[in-house]
């Protein structure tokens, strides 16, 4: 019987817990005894994985000045973690994720003869082109989520597979609605707004002010209107400061989590960018996209932005299938009018809520494959070429 490979992952923040989980589940349906460890969060953990750190020491957002404040702390983890792996060789390491902390880390391991896999290709289709070498030195193989990827790393010499979205097999094709309003005690008659002003610090200090604030202008036109956030227990206080801030006082309904609940129960959502916005498209739900960062931070992005689209649908459908509000015409006037352009359709226009549902339901189905065998099997071919 083939041995189980002692398997080493790294993990950062809560999409790459889920990321590795069901890698996990993929590979211990291979290997029942495999061993994994590093650095990992609660759904990794809970699979058996030995997590070195929490993968919530790796939560920080891009270019932003928390990254800068916590950047020794984030480089004496790599060291610690390089040092351990080199010293206890592991037979493959899978970064998952968290390019900016994994790339460096790989490159380094496979220099030393231990094979890598990094799992969901960074966006060098979207921004930060120069990545391409580093991919290349880094990684024996990329596992890819978007399926047009591995055609465009095999033109760089960077070996590839396309094993799907999770979050594809994780949402329904056709959403419970009734249920998900049942779950958080609204009407099938009520008119829902969902607000997601992100999940990161970062993010909740620029976008979620403006977003109340056109919620606020959204409810002056539709008094009815029932408004509905998720919020991460971390970020809690600060989105009922921003709720009460924009006046709305007890007109939000804020739940603990529950953002798939939210996102299928509403008619629309207001929504900042990110992998959220993914997922309100596989609920095939119109959406307004909504974005505002630090003026260094936006400055740097743009430099290297290679598209014209910062909206994950948009990008994958290769137009503005919703609208984006990006910095400074992310204003609450231009956010309220956009999303009652959307509440307005469902009444007035359905034929354009069916097109766009249509074109989302597509979506899906690209991106629905079997990720946690097709990740397994690209893994196995990794260790046993020959097999």
């Amino acid at each position: 019987m083939e041995a189980s490979p002692r398997v080493a992952m790294v993990a950062g923040e809560t999409s790459g817990d889920l990321l590795a989980g069901l890698l996990l589940d993929g590979l211990q349906a291979h290997w029942p005894d495999l061993q994994a460890s590093g650095i990992g969060g609660p759904q990794m953990q809970r699979r058996g994985f030995a997590a070195w750190w929490p993968s919530e020491k790796l939560a920080v957002h891009g270019y932003s000045m928390e990254v800068l404040r916590r950047l020794r702390e984030l480089l004496g983890i790599r060291k610690q973690l390089r040092t351990r792996l080199l010293r206890d060789r592991p037979d493959v390491f899978v970064g998952v994720d968290a390019p900016d902390f994994n790339l460096g880390l790989e490159a380094d391991l496979r220099a030393a003869g231990v094979k890598t896999v990094h799992f969901v290709c960074p966006s060098i289709w979207a921004w930060r082109a120069e990545r391409v070498e580093k991919i290349r030195r880094s990684a024996d193989h990329v596992l890819c989520i978007f399926p047009f990827e591995p055609e465009l790393l095999a033109r760089h010499g960077i070996a590839a597979t396309y094993v799907g979205h999770p979050l594809a097999g994780v949402i329904p094709m056709v959403p419970d609605r009734a249920a998900a309003r049942a779950q958080l005690g609204l009407q099938d008659s009520d008119e829902v707004l969902a607000i997601l002003p992100g999940s990161r610090s970062s993010e909740v200090t620029y976008i979620a002010q403006p977003f109340f604030e056109a919620a606020a202008l959204v409810r002056k036109a539709r008094p009815a209107i029932k408004l509905v956030v998720p919020a991460v227990p971390a970020q809690h206080d600060r989105i009922v400061q921003a709720v009460q801030a924009a006046g709305l006082g007890g007109a939000v309904q804020i739940v603990s989590g529950q953002s798939h609940a939210v996102l299928a129960a509403c008619d629309a959502t207001l929504i900042a960018s990110g992998t959220a916005t993914l997922e309100a498209a596989l609920f095939k739900r119109p959406m307004v996209i909504g974005y505002h960062m630090h003026p260094w931070s936006w400055w740097l992005m743009r430099r290297k932005q290679l598209q014209p689209w910062v909206g994950l649908p948009n990008i994958l459908c290769g137009e503005f299938v919703v609208p984006e509000l990006i910095q400074d015409a992310a204003t609450p006037q231009a956010l309220c009018a956009a999303t009652l352009q959307w509440l307005e359709a469902r009444q007035h226009d359905p034929e354009k809520i069916a097109a766009l549902e249509q074109r989302f339901t597509a979506l899906h189905e690209s991106l629905h494959r079997n990720t946690p065998q097709l990740a397994a099997d690209a893994i196995q071919k990794i260790l046993h070429p020959a097999a």
